[in-house]
């Protein structure tokens, strides 16, 4: 390993992930020299495993669903999935997994990158182990941000190594659709990769250790959407364990604490996410390898004034948009630092504060139906302490779902803070519903009272009158 000489830069962010683009882009953009560090793809987890591949390969699915739902257009998608053509697709938004572009986009902000392993190695000071032997030293003068998300838990099972079995990563890389799949989880990931390779052919089997789909969500949006995969064809088993995982050949064996013998071609263990922090210097700065970094709503770590932890890795908000909404914060509070700035906006809802990760953070499942929330189910508002009423709407009561779809099945739920009388919480399950969370994020973030709710009136007929029919429920409550 040679060594060269250091190089000092205004902000150096460990990641290049969306999180870590966006707080390049919020430092050059404020005239900082910005140093970003990445031994993988620049674009991360989000463009190549995540968020665009499997969108990408849900898109179809959601489609046909959709059409079929629609008369004089049903009888013409009653065919599969031309499942070829899906994948090939899901490589296109992936750029073959190439980062050519978003190498592009990095150099036209004016960022300089540095390929290879970055550490810390002691305060404002990272080393980049790069793929040719060459080992940089870069220093900060004002922040390092780390950025390096989070990578898939595996539990600890007898006989896990020798499946190889996939993570996040290879369900939504996969170049072909296996015959049997085995999906071990309760939550997003195994909701959607459920529900995707389900509609591409595969016949999945749901394990779930839990009494139901999406614990983080309202109880009714799991309810609904294990419905769907049922009827799909998936086999939905809740309140199972696995215990153990073999290979015999080319399948899988999967057995359970309910005492089942379970085979297919692959297994999905879609169990949990830990921090990317095992291998990041995080010991040379008085923190722990391998855990979550504690920040303040700057996003800057707990006793330092010059380390920043944004996205996945502080444990606020495990979502894309949520960890590009820290970095725009973080960027601004560095920036704001670096200038000298003496007090900075940090009081709720402040310029320099991620208040939104606290109670209104917006998530859209894209299974069939769809799910959306955002801020506070019932049961966490109440266990907040605040005084609530919850009401809930049939979604097929609005015209506008009938118009979207024959046999809608939906369903919606607003609590409300009855001291305040603003939305706590919202959260829809339904074809289409995705579209809605965002009028629901700003009616929670702008606090808006609901009797000035009545105001904004839903087009019609549009599937967004189901506000009206919330609203006209907790009015007659």
């Amino acid at each position: 390993m040679t060594e060269t000489e250091s190089i000092a830069y205004d902000v150096v962010v460990l990641g290049a992930g969306p999180v870590g683009e966006n707080v390049a882009d919020r430092a050059r953009a404020a005239g900082l020299s910005t140093a970003v560090v990445e031994s993988e793809l620049v674009g991360g987890e989000c463009s190549y495993w995540a968020c665009m591949p499997s969108k990408a390969l849900l898109r179809p699915v959601i489609a046909r669903a959709d059409a079929r739902r629609v008369p004089g257009l049903a009888a013409a998608v009653q065919g599969p999935l031309d499942a070829s053509a899906v994948l090939a697709h899901r490589d296109y938004f992936t750029s073959n997994w190439k980062d050519d572009g978003q190498l592009a986009w990095l150099d036209g902000i004016g960022a300089d990158f540095h390929r290879g392993h970055g550490r810390l190695a002691g305060p404002r000071t990272v080393t980049v182990d790069g793929p040719d032997g060459e080992r940089k030293v870069l220093t900060a003068r004002h922040a390092v941000a780390v950025c390096t998300g989070t990578r898939a838990q595996l539990p600890d099972l007898p006989g896990i190594a020798q499946v190889k079995p996939w993570t996040s990563r290879e369900a939504t890389s996969a170049h072909a659709v296996p015959g049997r799949l085995i999906v071990v989880g309760g939550g997003v990931v195994a909701a959607e990769m459920a529900t995707a390779w389900q509609a591409l052919g595969s016949q999945v089997t749901l394990l779930v250790r839990g009494k139901g789909l999406l614990p983080r969500m309202e109880p009714f949006a799991g309810e609904l959407v294990a419905e769907a995969l049922a009827e799909a064809g998936a086999d939905v088993r809740t309140g199972t364990s696995v215990t153990a995982v073999s290979r015999e050949g080319a399948t899988v064996v999967a057995l359970t604490d309910t005492g089942d013998r379970i085979e297919a071609d692959e297994i999905l263990f879609a169990t949990g996410r830990v921090p990317h922090t095992d291998d990041v210097g995080l010991e040379t700065v008085g923190l722990e390898p391998g855990g979550w970094i504690e920040v303040d709503d700057s996003l800057r770590a707990v006793g330092s004034d010059w380390l920043y932890a944004v996205g996945d890795v502080n444990h606020r908000a495990l979502l894309t948009h949520q960890g590009k909404y820290q970095a725009r914060i973080a960027g601004a509070a560095i920036a704001a630092r670096a200038a000298g700035v003496p007090i900075l906006e940090t009081d709720p809802w402040g310029a320099h504060a991620a208040t939104a990760d606290h109670a209104s953070v917006p998530q859209c499942v894209f299974t069939d139906p769809e799910a959306a929330a955002v801020g506070l189910s019932l049961a966490e508002a109440e266990q907040a302490g605040h005084r609530v009423r919850a009401v809930d709407v049939d979604m097929s009561s609005v015209a506008g779902a009938g118009l979207y779809a024959d046999g809608y099945r939906g369903k919606a739920r607003m609590v409300v803070d009855l001291d305040r009388e603003i939305v706590l919480g919202l959260t829809l399950v339904g074809p289409g519903v995705g579209e809605l969370i965002h009028s629901a994020t700003i009616a929670v973030v702008g606090q808006v009272p609901v009797d000035r709710l009545w105001h904004a009136v839903p087009s019609y007929p549009t599937v967004s009158e189901v506000w009206l029919r919330l609203l006209e429920a907790y009015r007659d409550a």
